[in-house]
Formats: structure tokens, sequence, C-alpha cells
């Protein structure tokens, strides 16, 4: 929509959504703390204020969650739900799940990654065109999240469907929260059930069988409700964010094809070209957080019961931190990314999301090691906490034989 000079940024407006990044870098120079009254809600944008606040969880809490509308809806939050805890009851809860997700268990993973990734290409052997979200990106991550929670093949699609209809927006319009944070957590009841009875190497087998002593000093396993709160976290957050990533990876390539032919004649880069593309095109752009205390920043007064918006993908294009940061280049040395977050509320997913995108896109570039992506046929997911592709068609120059 057409706007007069002022700062204007909003996460529910599309118009802005398509190319955020000018208002970024405007908010990083002009307006470090940025307030916006029609939503109420205030704005970090440059790397090292961002770095303090996902640092400073007392003042900076995620106890009313990482999402602005869950903020001030002012919803129950559910016990376990990680993304919306702050110490001591977030460091016990986490480190149930990061059992499941250790460097050695997430990398015992690759060999059924690696299997995942090759039946959905099998799938486009002799295709000359296809859409890259629906035939694969989307495909990969739902079938590693299945596998590791223990959610038969049969029914993962499913389950995805339901996890990306509830972060679904209408465009312009605000996330419909319900009076629960983390609704539809009756989904994976059967499972939880089923899993009870037929122990399996698996998250739910995992989380029935789990000892912990809770916030009381009680040693105990979790409840059934508890268990199915951090199912329902796990399969949301891994689907929706990895597909996300490598959608980002197709459209970049294709923007830089002599970046991607490097990457076809040397796939040790592709881990390089995966930071810079987090960097680059991070799919979640920011998080939010709700201040407990009255805090000054940039000489004004935040007061206690503020929503704070820390915008991650404005802080990976500060040209204080970045040497020319609105260029793609997967030769850049990356350290310190924020994608992920940073201190407490770290991504237990991290790795793998790493994992999963580096396996998929050296088994993708064997088969197309050139493609085009249609530009005018681009759409951008409907979703106010992330940004991504909804669709990306792309032509590749030889149909897909086994490789």
């Amino acid at each position: 929509m057409a706007r007069t000079d002022r700062i204007y940024w909003d996460p529910f407006d599309r118009d802005i959504a398509r190319d955020p990044y000018p208002i970024y870098r405007r908010l990083r120079a002009e307006a470090p703390l940025y307030y916006n009254d029609e939503h109420d809600f205030y704005v970090l944008s440059r790397y090292d204020d961002i770095d303090r606040a996902l640092l400073d969880w007392q003042t900076f809490s995620s106890s009313r969650g990482p999402i602005l509308e869950i903020i001030k809806a002012g919803v129950e939050i559910p016990p376990g739900t990680l993304l919306m805890e702050d110490p001591p009851a977030h460091d016990i809860h986490r480190a149930l799940l990061a059992r499941v997700f250790t460097p050695r268990r997430v990398l015992s993973l690759e060999p059924q990654i690696r299997d995942l990734c090759t039946r959905s290409l099998d799938r486009l052997a002799g295709v000359g065109r296809f859409e890259l979200m629906t035939s694969f990106a989307n495909e990969v991550p739902m079938r590693v999240i299945g596998m590791l929670l223990g959610i038969p093949e049969s029914d993962q699609q499913g389950v995805r469907d339901r996890a990306d209809a509830n972060l679904r927006t209408e465009p312009g319009q605000q996330m419909q929260v319900s009076d629960q944070a983390i609704p539809h957590t009756d989904t994976f009841a059967e499972y939880i059930d089923w899993r009870a009875e037929h122990p399996s190497d698996d998250l739910m087998t995992e989380l029935l069988n789990a000892q912990f002593e809770d916030t009381e000093g009680v040693t105990r396993t979790l409840t059934r409700q508890e268990i199915l709160t951090y199912i329902t976290v796990v399969a949301g957050a891994g689907n929706e964010t990895t597909a996300r990533l490598l959608g980002w990876l197709g459209t970049l390539l294709a923007r830089h094809p002599e970046q991607r032919a490097e990457l076809v004649e040397d796939p040790r880069l592709i881990p390089k070209a995966i930071e810079e593309t987090l960097r680059f095109e991070p799919t979640g752009h920011a998080i939010a957080r709700y201040v407990t205390t009255d805090i000054e920043l940039h000489g004004t007064t935040v007061p206690a019961g503020s929503a704070m918006m820390l915008l991650v993908a404005s802080a990976n294009r500060d040209p204080d931190r970045w040497d020319d940061p609105d260029t793609f280049d997967m030769h850049r040395r990356i350290s310190n990314l924020r994608t992920f977050g940073f201190g407490t509320h770290y991504c237990l997913g991290a790795s793998l999301a790493r994992l999963e995108a580096r396996v998929a896109l050296e088994e993708f570039l064997k088969r197309f090691p050139v493609w085009e992506v249609d530009r005018d046929a681009l759409e951008l997911s409907s979703t106010s906490t992330m940004r991504g592709w909804e669709t990306v068609p792309i032509t590749v120059d030889q149909p897909a034989v086994r490789a």
C-alpha cells in the first residue's frame, strides 16, 4: 500500500513482505528503536541490540510466546512449550528434547534423509518442469520429522497440512489465536497412545519414558498433555522452516548461477551456501518478546508489558556486522549467525535443519545442475511469522535421471 515518507514496518503488510530490506535499512539508520502505534509494539533492528535482548531473557521474556499475536492475545501457555518458557522450567524441558537432538543422533539420520531425498527425486525422473515446493522442498522435512516422531508415512501429509494451516493468515491479516497458544495437540493423541503400547526408537517413545526433576523438585515422567505439546511444537517448527529454507536455496542459486556451478563442481562448498542463505534470506524475520520491566533503549523508555519484535533478518544485514551485507556470497566467512536465535532459546533443531538442507541440495544438484525459476509465477506464503515461497515453478535443462 502507498505510504508517506515516514518509516513504517508492519509484519502483517504483504506489500512490505515482498521486499522488507529497504525498510530494515532505514530502521537501523533512523529508528533503531521503532514503535508501531497501529499494532502497539516496539522493534529492535540492529545486530548488537538484538544480541543483548536475546541474552537478557529476564527483561525480554519468552513466557508469553515468541509470536506477536500470541503475546497480544494473552492466552494460556501450556507447560512444556519450550518456545514459550523462561528458565528454570525452560531449561528442564529443553534438556529432555536435547537427548533427541544430540550431534551424534542427528548425524546418524543422514542415510535415512538421503533415502527420503532420493525417493522424492525419483518421482521427477523425465520431468522438465515442476513446482519445487510441493514436489520436493515440502516433502523432505515432512518425511524427516515424521520419521523422527514415529508417525506413519501414510499420515505425514495430513499432519503437515494441519501444522501449516495453523500458521496461515489471510493476506494483510493477523494470525488467529484461539484460547490456547498451541492448538490442535489432539492431532497426535492416537499416536501417543499407540507408542505407549508399541515402543520404538523415536521421539515419542523417548518422551514417554523420560524421567526428570520438575520445578517442584519432584522426579516424574511427562504427562500426556505435556508430551502432546512437545510433539505439536516439534512437528510445526521442523516442517515449515526447513521447507522454506530449501525454497530459498532453489531461488537464490538460480539467481546466482555462477555460485551454483561451483557447488556442482565441488559439493564440499554446499554448507557455505546454506549458511549464506540462512543469513541472506532467513525464514523467520522477527522474534517476539514480552518486556517484563521498564527499560531505556536509544533514549526512550519501553514500558513493562510491551511487546518487542527483534528483527533478526535486519541483524543479518547490518553493515556494522557484515561487509557488503546485501550481496549473496557463499564464500563469505560467517560466524555468530542469529537466524536460529541466541542464548537460552537457541534452536535445538538447527543441526538437523542444516543436515537436511545439505543432503537435499547434494542430491538435487546431482540430478539438476542447472535450472531456471519462473519469477513471474513465484508466490510468497501468507503467514505473519515466516517469509518464504509458497510456489517455486522451475524448469530444468535436462529431465531427471537416477543419480
